[in-house]
């Protein structure tokens, strides 16, 4: 399934420049070339400041965790969605400069944040996604055991504890 991902990723490229310049006429059009082109360099040089200004926090904020004994994964998933909210912003085009703003947004960053979190869990063993993230809140409810050789139980009110592995 992932490469199947990769496989597809110059035809998405293709298309992204496609819809970049289609916006850019479009832009060009309603606004002129010269306040287009200026749009374009100022948010390249905002995406470039971000930049730096995210990687700084988040390196401070992976060491204060690695300091402190804590899990660095929150700090980390969260300083990658700001570096990728800088980056698309520094690259030059309407549309990735628009989800750059938006992965810069607070409510959005944290959406992408926990989606992120989520997907590394999925595709890293629990130990080590214990060890980044910290212990996982489960919630446990009766039914039917998912394992069909798993005996079925009386089930009971709901359990709610942390996986350690």
């Amino acid at each position: 399934m992932m490469r199947r991902g990769w496989a597809l990723l110059p035809l998405g490229l293709l298309l992204l420049a496609v819809a970049e310049i289609a916006v850019f006429v479009a832009v060009v059009h309603a606004v002129g070339a010269g306040w287009a082109l200026l749009l374009l360099v100022a948010s390249s040089i905002l995406g470039f400041a971000l930049l730096r200004r995210e990687g700084v926090r988040g390196w401070r904020a992976f060491r204060s965790a690695a300091e402190d004994g804590r899990p660095p994964g929150p700090q980390v998933s969260h300083s990658l969605v700001g570096l990728l909210g800088a980056l698309l912003l520094s690259v030059p085009g309407f549309l990735t400069a628009a989800v750059g703003l938006l992965l810069l947004v607070p409510p959005v960053r944290a959406l992408a944040r926990h989606g992120m979190e989520r997907a590394t869990a999925r595709r890293v063993p629990s130990a080590v996604a214990g060890d980044l993230f910290g212990p996982r809140r489960v919630r446990v409810r009766p039914g039917a055991p998912v394992d069909e050789d798993v005996p079925v139980t009386t089930p009971g009110p709901a359990i709610e504890g942390e996986i350690v592995g």
